[in-house]
């Protein structure tokens, strides 16, 4: 059986459940491909985060990154978590508006915030907005001066340091489209328009290394600049930082290479950090959502055609493919795929798992040890909570699955499978 699989999630019938559901009940019931999330892991994983900090003694928040995965329903289970939220766009805020989500407890990112988005953000009392540029500097006075509010800000920083993860993947290096660089004062010259406009309140210093890290240097590297930073800003103009967000990015397991740090190692790294300085201790945020979301995600699929082409290799073609996981073919994103009506069969060959698109790059998985599958069966893809849903597209005109939450041995529907008539619904007539 595969190692990321519990005991307890195999029921009498010895299919995979997914929060006590089985998955062959979810398959028939909503059809596949099908996104399923356990939402008592998801809980698990916020409330892991929290115990950490609030052991070690320290003002904190987690901050929930939308992008992994947006839905009413997720930001529904975040707030009665009491954790806060990141958003990039004002489809995501718009999404946490429907929800109910306190906004209060919402951060505003992205390096490119138009006039709408950061009028929106103001309009609706958004917690902080996280600076990118000076083009937002200035876009955000104009609008606190239409409104006459205030806000709270945070300069995002670039603090030269690149994670060990893929070129995509890290942003916290000096030629980054994110943030202000140290290296060449923009940051210091960002400092000194925030503080100048009394419409805008400095909580303080943000910076993200990049994504999927395993290695602890990277984090305790990161905490380090940002404390340097913010003593040289007190030094010279009186700053003094009252938050240092340092992003999040926290790796989890795909596959068994894969080695993820617990809660507990990096935010003690990043506490250190703090201390060494002479500085009093600011309020610690990160902002995981990978690690929340990521693990608690498993995608279903039924098993169509079969191709065996003798001396080279077997190919197992599913329902879905590229247009609900994009990452196999965007990042080589490696995952583990299981027979969900029998997880414990032993595994006899492997296989290329490709999906249904018309690109020769559609392929889930290149290298899959399964028990010999047939069509019709299920399968189960693990850990793809995270960028699966969030990144998938109708493309070929293929609609975007359903996604369900289980918990508790119940099963909700939370986002409707499209239909056909949804492909088309914006689309015009060019004839009349």
């Amino acid at each position: 059986m595969n190692s990321q699989i519990a005991v307890d999630q195999i029921n009498e019938q010895g299919h995979l459940t997914i929060g006590g559901v089985d998955i062959v009940e979810l398959a028939q019931k909503y059809g596949t491909p099908l996104v399923v999330y356990d939402v008592d892991q998801i809980r698990r994983q916020i409330r892991a985060f929290k115990k950490v900090f609030e052991e070690e003694n320290m003002a904190y928040a987690v901050s929930y990154a939308s992008k992994a995965f947006a839905a009413i329903a997720m930001y529904q289970v975040i707030a009665e978590e009491g954790a806060y939220t990141d958003v990039v766009s004002a489809g995501e805020l718009f999404t946490a508006i429907k929800a109910n989500f306190p906004m209060e407890r919402v951060s505003f990112h992205g390096n490119n915030k138009s006039l709408t988005e950061l009028e929106m953000a103001v309009k609706n009392h958004v917690g902080k907005i996280i600076i990118d540029n000076f083009h937002e500097i200035q876009l955000l006075a104009q609008v606190l001066k239409k409104y006459d509010a205030t806000i709270s800000v945070m300069l995002r920083i670039a603090p030269g340091i690149s994670a060990h993860t893929h070129e995509y993947d890290q942003t916290g290096q000096i030629d980054s489209k994110f943030g202000f660089d140290l290296e060449s004062g923009q940051a210091e010259k960002a400092l000194k328009q925030v503080l100048a406009n009394p419409r805008m309140k400095m909580l303080g210093i943000h910076a993200h290394i990049g994504s999927q890290i395993f290695a602890l240097n990277g984090f305790e590297m990161g905490a380090q600049k940002l404390m340097v930073v913010a003593q040289d800003w007190r030094e010279k103009y009186g700053y003094l930082a009252q938050v240092i967000n340092v992003g999040g990015g926290f790796g989890i397991k795909y596959t068994q290479e894969d080695h993820p740090l617990r809660p507990e190692e990096f935010v003690k790294v990043i506490k250190t950090e703090a201390e060494k300085m002479n500085y009093p201790l600011p309020e610690i945020d990160i902002e995981p959502g990978r690690s929340i979301v990521g693990p608690a995600g498993y995608n279903l699929y039924t098993v169509g055609s079969r191709k065996d082409i003798p001396g080279y290799r077997s190919y197992i073609t599913v329902d879905g493919g590229m247009g609900d996981n994009i990452r196999p073919a965007l990042y080589q994103a490696k995952y583990e795929t299981v027979l969900a009506t029998d997880p414990q069969a032993p595994l006899t060959e492997h296989v290329r798992i490709a999906g249904k698109y018309c690109e020769s790059g559609d392929i889930l998985a290149e290298d899959q040890a399964l028990p010999q599958v047939k069509a019709g069966d299920l399968l189960a893809m693990l850990d793809t909570g995270a960028y699966g849903y969030s990144m998938a597209s109708n493309y070929n005109r293929n609609p975007r699955p359903a996604v369900v939450f289980a918990e508790n041995g119940k099963a909700k529907l939370v986002i409707k499978r499209e239909s056909l008539e949804d492909l088309v619904h914006l689309d015009q007539s060019y004839l009349n």
